[in-house]
């Protein structure tokens, strides 16, 4: 049965290669859509996760997601650094900037200061020059992606200045960072330059960041700081989430890449299941003839399955390949930096694609197991 299955199937070319069409067409807006939402909210708890050396995150009562900065007054790193439990509590600051360049072009970028001693929250993937370097008075790095942003079409180079607030910064070495949800570059400096170079204000530490003891409960550490404290205290998977819940919430990204693909399912369908019901139509004789010859509605069934079972793994695996392909090509484009095809996507697609052929059969197959076996010998 399956050789007449493959005869029927291959001798419409049109249909076939249009049953093809549909399914990797839907394959490949459904993975590739989905990879770049799941890549854009990693990227909006990509900060958080930028810093594994960290358990909780400290912070104003108010602040609901990482990018929301209500600073805290500099006491109360002193009043987490005393709660029972906690092993080292370090300064972070994080804000946005405006840098001016000496050609006077401005430019808006993150500003992350860093404990001057520990240097907890820098990143540590250095393409040049040495990390070390932030240590000094009005000396910086810069992400990777954020230079190019800069000065495109340049070679990396280190001792360039910019201009932060009025004050010479000099860029001294070059990182490979995670990028964030905002896309501006990212300016590496010592916590203390990060308070010279910024406005002052009554309160300006933005987050603590902590590490509790080996032999202390995450839950009960951050409890012991919430009721000592008076602050927030969330670990770094709470508030990964809690910024992620906030982007999805607050703005209209999840509802636009819904949208986006739903469509493409739905118009896959559509396609698969019209194409392959006139498919179906069209050869309603073959069917005819079998079933006039005694083959049973059990066996046209095992014939339209292994059809489906064909142009299925044939669509699926060409839509996912052209995905696969577009993420390799763009992975050195700085736009697209993080965004890859996750395995949970993969399987969900194929599961997704599994249910639509399902529903394209069941549309058909009503049309053959009421069929006349007569019809064959009708002109």
């Amino acid at each position: 049965m399956q050789k007449i299955a493959c005869k029927i199937l291959f001798g419409d070319r049109a249909k076939y290669l249009g049953l093809i069409f549909g399914i990797t067409f839907a394959t490949v807006l459904m993975a590739q859509q989905v990879s770049i939402f799941i890549g854009l909210m990693e990227r909006t708890a990509g900060a958080i996760y930028a810093i594994p050396e960290v358990d909780i995150w400290v912070m104003d009562p108010r602040v609901r997601y990482v990018d929301e900065v209500e600073p805290l007054r500099d006491i109360e790193l002193t009043n987490v650094r005393s709660v029972s439990g906690v092993e080292w509590a370090v300064p972070f600051y994080k804000g946005l900037a405006t840098i001016r360049m000496p050609d006077g072009i401005t430019q808006q970028v993150q500003l992350i200061g860093v404990d001057d001693v520990s240097l907890v929250g820098i990143c540590h993937e250095t393409i040049k020059g040495d990390k070390l370097a932030v240590k000094r008075p009005q000396t910086a790095m810069i992400d990777q992606n954020g230079y190019i942003f800069i000065w495109p079409g340049q070679s990396l180079e280190i001792g360039r200045e910019i201009e932060i607030n009025d004050n010479r910064i000099i860029i001294d070495s070059v990182c490979d960072a995670n990028p964030t949800f905002f896309t501006f570059p990212i300016i590496y400096v010592s916590y203390s330059t990060a308070l010279q170079i910024t406005p002052a204000t009554r309160n300006r530490l933005p987050f603590i960041l902590v590490k509790a003891s080996q032999e202390e409960d995450l839950e009960i550490v951050k409890q012991r700081i919430v009721s000592q404290t008076g602050l927030q205290a969330l670990t770094k998977n709470e508030f990964a989430w809690r910024s992620i819940n906030y982007v999805l919430e607050r703005t209209g990204i999840p509802i636009n890449f819904a949208i986006t693909i739903l469509l493409g399912v739905i118009i896959g369908a559509a396609i698969t299941a019209q194409t392959f019901y006139i498919f179906v139509v069209e050869n309603l004789k073959h069917f005819g003839a079998m079933k006039a010859i005694g083959v049973t509605n059990i066996q046209l069934l095992k014939v339209v399955l292994t059809q489906a079972g064909i142009v299925g793994v044939l669509g699926y695996s060409i839509g996912m390949g052209f995905t696969a392909f577009f993420f390799m090509i763009m992975a050195d484009d700085p736009a697209f930096k993080g965004f890859i095809l996750h395995w949970q996507v993969i399987l969900g697609t194929a599961i997704v694609m599994s249910v639509v052929i399902l529903f394209s059969i069941i549309f058909s197959l009503s049309k053959v197991f009421k069929l006349d076996p007569a019809i064959v010998f009708r002109g």
